[in-house]
């Protein structure tokens, strides 16, 4: 059998040309961080390459997006919420006992069952310079087909989700000016997924969210 015949000391590269390699790499790799992905994913863009590029407004919009949206969360969980009756904690109380008991075959039926194909149709208005945020109870795997379009006007808007059990919210797609969107919604993990939408307009704006696929509950996030 043949086998490749060993370089000889002079065809290896030496110190200084590994070296060079090195250096040749890292300042590639500084450069496609400052020029791309700094302005990209943070609108960082000391060069001005990144809008010229026009990845700068990208990075704006995800930037604005997700304060917008934490801002709301810290303003609206400021308030704590009453506790409930007592007969609703009685009935949380007994649903929390049976499902001690509950066998796991059983418990994933019910999964299943609770991640059945759902539909709703969720209509709301938006004032100038307001936010909402709407998300969707889901499974790792699961798929939603969703539509939602605006009228009288266009608004900015940020697709995203978050693992169950908290964890750093992910962005999927976001948009400024846009009028409506359309696609197939994937959770990567059980979770909540969804919409948070801003009218930046001068005018009212209606907007009609409409969901098809495997989801247990939509909420709108306060």
């Amino acid at each position: 059998m043949y086998n490749s015949d060993i370089p000889s000391r002079a065809e290896l590269l030496t110190s200084a040309q590994l070296l060079r390699s090195t250096a040749i790499a890292f300042v590639a790799a500084v450069g496609i961080l400052v020029t791309i992905v700094l302005p990209a994913e943070y609108a960082i863009d000391p060069t001005g390459i990144g809008r010229a590029l026009r990845l700068t407004e990208m990075g704006e919009i995800k930037t604005q997006l997700a304060a917008e949206a934490e801002a709301d969360r810290n303003r609206d969980t400021q308030s704590v919420p009453a506790a409930p009756p007592a007969d609703q904690r009685s009935s949380l109380l007994n649903t929390i006992i049976g499902g001690l008991f509950v066998s796991p075959a059983h418990a994933a039926e019910r999964v299943l069952l609770a991640q059945a194909a759902k539909s709703d149709e969720t209509v709301f208005t938006l004032k100038p310079n307001e936010g909402i945020e709407y998300k969707l109870t889901m499974a790792k795997g699961a798929q939603v087909n969703f539509t939602w379009a605006v009228q009288g006007g266009a608004v900015n808007y940020d697709m995203h989700g978050t693992a169950t059990g908290g964890g750093k919210e992910k962005s999927i797609r976001t948009g400024r000016g846009v009028a409506g969107d359309q696609g197939v919604l994937t959770a990567e993990t059980d979770g909540a997924y969804g919409w948070f939408w801003r009218n930046r307009g001068s005018a009212d704006v209606t907007i009609t969210l409409k969901t098809n696929g495997a989801y247990s509950a939509i909420k709108r996030m306060v």
